[in-house]
């Protein structure tokens, strides 16, 4: 008999976010240090296991961003992340946040995802990738060099 895993969603300490699955969404250490340290970070645990991280931050009194948030590759496209994002941004409602931002590339998968979502456009920021990577990034043989500036109005 085959059994389905469930797939837990929860917060969990920021020492417990797996560096290698937060790597998947940011491929600098550096900035993962940068913002890790007391950011909120909600999981998706699956039998005991990590597969899918949020991390977020407040900003500002009533504004909070998200950092990071990875899928472990062979846990994709099964609505994880969908749940994980629907999930924490109940969470951060409930922590008194009313807008939640975030950077991201002007291109690719990960543009489609939180527009999907209702994340909108807010801004622009020329030669992010450029200026603040030691590496460059490449999806699908495009470089990212800019960032697009999200956020989503959140009812509380």
């Amino acid at each position: 008999m085959k059994y389905q895993n469930t797939i837990e969603y929860t917060q969990i300490p920021e020492k417990d976010a797996p560096l290698s699955l937060l790597l998947e969404a940011d491929p600098s250490k550096k900035h993962i240090r940068s913002y890790l340290p007391g950011s909120w970070c909600f999981a998706a645990i699956d039998t005991n296991h990590i597969k899918g991280i949020c991390v977020a931050n407040r900003v500002d009194t009533f504004i909070a961003e998200i950092f990071n948030i990875s899928i472990s590759p062979e846990k994709q496209k099964q609505g994880i992340g969908t749940k994980l994002l629907e999930f924490s941004l109940l969470e951060l409602t409930s922590k008194g946040i009313h807008r939640v931002e975030l950077g991201t590339g002007t291109f690719g998968y990960q543009l489609t995802f939180y527009q999907r979502h209702g994340f909108r456009v807010e801004a622009v920021i020329r030669d992010y990738f450029l200026n603040n990577y030691d590496q460059p990034i490449f999806e699908n043989d495009l470089q990212h060099k800019d960032m697009l500036r999200l956020y989503i109005e959140l009812n509380s």
